[in-house]
């Protein structure tokens, strides 16, 4: 990026997103933080929407702008930030995704069990913590919350985080999907502090309705779109297989940092706790797994080989979407077509016949709830303060059943 301690980023969604401070400069330019170029912030939703190619470094800087507007809102009110604790939540909001793996949430439980990104995330920024000399101390106690002014960490972290903000944002920017737009800058002037925690004032209580409405939508028609389900169930699939191939002494190509995760069984605590783990996932991109798949295509496995061969050419499995669990007698007859036309055994099918769950949560009241401060000085939910009945359906955490099978087994 150049010379010099002030920097201006063209964004397309916001304009300008100005840097000015030596220290957030130099995590920019850090090998681990120019890694999330190489990771698209929302996986295979460009299957559906081919403008959403934008990477988390994108939404990274894009949280970090609306992180800037919103401790300047808050400062304007009379909230006391000091100059440390503004770069350390600066700092914070800017690494929050930075352990994120490509292909998050395929990868994130076929590589490493129960591994999650906020924790992948921690570990890098104490890594740079000991590189800086201690400079991300106050960055790392906010994306913790174990720091004092509790309003800091629920600007990264909450249900109306600056995180939540820029996504929404962002992602119906470069789907196209309007139903996702947010008045996000309204929201950050409506945000005020009460007793050390972060709060709404009443006239905001539309603006809230609407972003809650807005992550909703967006979660249906986007983010569990059917397709981009059956891609990520696809890739996970395949990540599966290709782990049990290489557990078992199968040479496959793959980068070295791919091949470590491929061929080691790591649990959480031996990737935090031991070893060169993290430094060798940070290597990870979105490169190495499609530069596997694509090569994978030619395996002699032939599961491995199919799998691969249906993600590049995007025939993806088909995916039923319903309120109640899938017919077992149907799921039993796909296993069978399967069993004989792929010639494979009884215990190969769940590559090609399965059933699964997804969840769609827009707003859980008592998890970080989303709290208005009323005119007359009383604190109210959200669900209570607004006269929107629809607001009391969007805190129900919706589940539906999906069942995915190959498209020529019907």
């Amino acid at each position: 990026m150049g010379a010099g301690s002030l920097k201006i980023i063209n964004d397309p969604v916001y304009g300008f997103i100005t840097v000015d401070h030596p220290l957030i400069l130099e995590l920019i330019r850090h090998p681990f933080y120019q890694r999330m170029r190489r990771i698209q912030q929302m996986g295979f939703a460009n299957l559906v929407y081919p403008g959403a190619v934008h990477t988390r470094l994108h939404h990274s800087l894009g949280a970090y702008h609306l992180m800037c507007n919103a401790l300047s809102v808050l400062k304007g009110k009379g909230t006391a930030i000091s100059e440390e604790e503004e770069l350390g939540a600066k700092m914070a909001i800017l690494l929050h995704d930075v352990g994120h793996g490509p292909f998050s949430h395929a990868l994130e439980n076929n590589l490493i069990e129960n591994l999650d990104h906020e924790s992948v995330s921690l570990q890098i920024m104490q890594l740079l913590n000991s590189e800086m000399q201690g400079d991300l101390s106050v960055a790392i106690a906010i994306f913790t919350n174990m720091y004092p002014k509790k309003f800091l960490h629920q600007l990264v972290s909450g249900q109306l985080d600056v995180d939540r903000m820029d996504y929404l944002n962002r992602d119906s920017f470069f789907t196209g999907v309007s139903e996702g737009v947010i008045g996000y800058d309204r929201i950050i002037h409506m945000l005020t502090v009460f007793d050390g925690e972060l709060m709404v004032q009443e006239k905001g209580i539309y603006s809230i309705e609407k972003f809650l409405v807005a992550r909703r939508l967006m979660y249906w028609q986007v983010y569990l779109h059917k397709t981009v389900i059956a891609a990520e169930q696809l890739l996970a699939k395949i990540l599966r297989r290709s782990r049990e191939l290489a557990l078992s002494g199968k040479t496959l190509f793959a980068t070295p940092a791919l091949n470590h995760f491929l061929a080691n069984t790591i649990s959480k605590d031996d990737f935090i706790n031991k070893g060169d783990h993290i430094e060798i996932f940070a290597n990870l991109d979105d490169t190495d797994i499609m530069a596997a798949v694509k090569v994978w295509v030619n395996c002699s496995d032939p599961i491995l080989a199919r799998l691969c061969r249906m993600l590049m050419q995007r025939d993806l499995y088909h995916v039923d979407i319903t309120n109640k669990p899938p017919d077992k007698q149907l799921i039993s007859e796909l296993a069978g077509n399967a069993q004989r036309k792929y010639l494979i055994t009884k215990e190969q099918t769940h590559y090609f016949v399965f059933a699964d769950t997804i969840k769609n949560n827009a707003y859980r009241p008592g998890d970080g709830s989303i709290r208005i401060l009323m005119k007359d000085g009383t604190i109210q939910d959200i669900t209570l303060a607004s006269d929107n009945s629809n607001l009391e359906a969007l805190a129900k955490t919706v589940k539906k059943y999906i069942l995915c099978y190959t498209k020529d087994l019907l």
